[in-house]
């Protein structure tokens, strides 16, 4: 099992900024991925950010070049900077986890934390 505990998020004016953390803990294995997905409403969750144990980062079309994903020196924790935040990154952001590789791998999710974009 992991366990995610979320934070940062709230509200914000457009063009401002926000952090999001996310710490992972429990049976954590060397192969692994971690990142930031969203939810808006009445849309699908879609993936904004994630970053892998190698490093690899895949961001979605709609936040490169505003947002950045890294990790912490403890390295079992995910961050995400937003900056330039526009009214349509309005969601709910979960944290990610996918613990493991190939058919033995689970994904794991965050409670969620809401981003609130406003005028």
């Amino acid at each position: 099992q992991v366990q995610l505990v979320e934070s940062g998020g709230g509200l914000v004016q457009t063009g401002g900024s926000l952090r999001l953390s996310c710490a992972a803990s429990g049976n954590i294995f060397s192969i692994n991925v971690m990142g930031w997905y969203r939810q808006a409403p009445g849309k699908q969750r879609e993936l904004v950010a994630t970053i892998t144990n190698t490093n690899y980062i895949r961001y979605a079309d709609s936040v490169k070049g505003r947002f950045t994903i890294s990790k912490s020196a403890a390295e079992n924790t995910v961050n995400l900077q937003m900056n330039l935040l526009h009214l349509e990154d309005t969601a709910v952001y979960y944290c990610y986890f996918h613990n493991g590789g190939g058919f033995s791998a689970v994904d794991y999710w965050g409670k969620g934390t809401l981003v609130t974009v406003s005028t």
